[in-house]
């Protein structure tokens, strides 16, 4: 919008101005903003199962209508503003109005650099006060990079670089893991790192520790329920320290039958008795106390898996097993370990997102190809589409950022910057008429060019922050949202502008017939003179 502004003549009227820019920005801004409303959408919809991508994805739909809002009704009432100061010739900033030059003269040199202005009542009426044309980025496109860019010599240069970019894409892509680092989800500056950090690097070969929960109170005493209970466990752990002490109370009282004061009154001497068992009056019994008598309400016991951690398919067929368990079981339990944490998280986390993602990608190609006026137009978005995003995938996983929520997501959203940025650059191409290639490609670069660097600079600028922030989610937030851009920059100013001048569509002039109607029409006009005398002018017009 702001560009599209500063291409109106300042001495046009506010309501002429303003209709030309709203008629030039507002549709393609609109078409956008519906394409972020849908892919936000979809993630922020119960087809998405991970409650901190749902979050994320409403937020943005909330934070993307508002904007809209904000620049349908206050941006433009702060152009009209802006065009009324431009028309009283009063200071943009100030809102004092500008002294003519002579009298600016007279004043002290900070008041004559205060008050200066690119506008003047001696503009003469024919005159267009345009100053968009001498914008330093404008000039710059216009006299340096455009012709610099479609030069013959540096065309190989910028092919060969992105065979460059493609190879090391590739590389990176081959390399693609999912996350499977805990520490990824929580601040840096925490004992929870360093806990992770030891417990991956000495014990992440080994079988991982279970924690069985019994949250209701069963008789323990009896050998039924003690067999039901290891019949849980058979067939996917080891060992059971829980099964250990079973064993060693039985042989406590071998030649008679437990009881339930039997089993507690050995219980509370046990514990006094066998020093190698002390430490599971915490770790595994919960009692409560009433008529001098025991009960035990719940238990903990632990069991050491025969999967390792490393091999996280065994890992979740484990946690997917004890989940089924701890349904269908006649004993209530439930089963912990920091891995199922991991392994819940990313099980569901990972596929959903991908799953909408490849969703969006398809509504908005789909939706796409209803708004362009030309389809080539869309094969070129399709196209650009997969090179940004590949070249992402394969440079964050180089950048040592993994494939996780945070980064899906950030996938989703380069499917729109790519085409928010590409779109216009393309469909200038495409629809151009005439002239030649190259030609075309300057005009979309003079037309766009400015508006895409100024948008990536305030986008750059508004990512410089995250980078501050001490979380790994956030960093991974910050790697992938920069490459994303960066990816996309270098599409739009590198790779179409050289791409484009030797692939279709073809710019040849054709020439156009001359049919028999197309005929000189001749028109008369009278004019009169001072002294009344009649003169026929004629005038040819085609």
């Amino acid at each position: 919008m702001l560009s599209s502004w500063r291409k109106t003549r300042e001495d046009q009227h506010v309501k002429e101005r303003t209709a030309a820019v709203y008629a030039d920005s507002m549709l393609s801004f609109s078409l956008t903003t519906a394409m972020y409303l849908v892919t936000f959408g979809i993630g922020a919809s119960p087809f998405t199962n991970i409650e901190a991508a749902r979050i994320f994805c409403c937020n943005s739909c909330i934070a993307i209508f508002f904007n809209y809002l904000y620049v349908l009704s206050f941006y433009g009432s702060s152009l009209v503003f802006t065009g009324y100061i431009e028309n009283n010739y009063q200071h943009s900033i100030f809102c004092r109005k500008v002294p003519k030059p002579e009298v600016l003269q007279e004043k002290p040199a900070w008041y004559r650099f205060l008050l200066t202005a690119r506008f003047s009542e001696e503009t003469a009426e024919g005159e267009e006060a345009n100053t968009y044309e001498s914008h330093l980025l404008v000039c710059f496109l216009k006299r340096y990079y455009c012709d610099w860019i479609t030069n013959t010599y540096v065309k190989p240069f910028v092919v060969l670089f992105y065979l460059i970019y493609i190879s090391f894409a590739l590389m990176g892509y081959l390399q693609v893991s999912e996350g499977s680092d805990l520490s990824n989800i929580v601040a840096t500056a925490t004992q929870t790192i360093e806990y992770t950090t030891a417990q991956q690097k000495y014990f992440s070969n080994y079988s991982p520790v279970i924690g069985f929960y019994i949250y209701e109170s069963i008789e323990y005493w009896n050998t039924s329920v003690q067999e039901d209970v290891l019949e849980y466990t058979k067939g996917f752990v080891r060992i059971s320290w829980f099964e250990s002490y079973l064993n060693y109370l039985r042989k406590l009282n071998v030649s008679t039958g437990l009881t339930k004061k039997n089993f507690t009154d050995m219980l509370r001497n046990s514990f006094l008795k066998a020093p190698q068992f002390s430490h599971f009056q915490e770790d595994i019994i919960f009692s409560k106390k009433y008529n001098d008598e025991v009960d035990v309400v719940a238990s903990r016991m632990f069991l050491v898996a025969k999967t390792m951690e490393t091999n996280r398919e065994e890992l979740y067929d484990l946690l997917e097993t004890l989940r089924r368990l701890s349904v269908t079981s006649k004993v209530k339990f439930i089963v912990f370990n920091p891995s199922f944490v991991y392994m819940d998280r990313y099980a569901s986390s990972l596929g959903a997102p991908l799953h909408n993602s490849c969703i969006s990608a398809l509504f908005l190609l789909f939706f796409s190809a209803f708004l362009v006026a030309d389809s080539l137009i869309n094969v070129w978005i399709t196209l650009t589409v997969v090179s940004v995003e590949f070249g992402v995938i394969g440079f964050m996983t180089l950048w040592k950022v993994e494939l996780d929520c945070i980064s899906v997501l950030c996938l989703i959203y380069g499917i729109n910057y790519t085409i928010d940025n590409c779109a216009p650059l393309l469909s200038t191409f495409v629809l151009g008429k005439d002239f030649t290639r190259t030609k075309w490609v300057k005009n979309a670069l003079e037309i766009h060019g400015v508006a895409i660097l100024q948008s990536y600079l305030c986008y750059i600028v508004g990512l410089i922050p995250l980078a501050a922030v001490p979380s790994n989610l956030t960093c991974t937030l910050f790697r992938c949202l920069f490459l994303i851009a960066f990816v996309t920059f270098f599409h739009c100013f590198a790779i179409l502008p050289v791409i484009l001048t030797f692939l279709p569509p073809s710019k040849k002039k054709r020439k156009e017939k001359k049919n028999p109607e197309n005929r000189e029409e001749i028109e008369c006009v009278e004019m009169v003179d001072i002294d009344s005398t009649r003169v026929v002018d004629q005038i040819t017009t085609v």
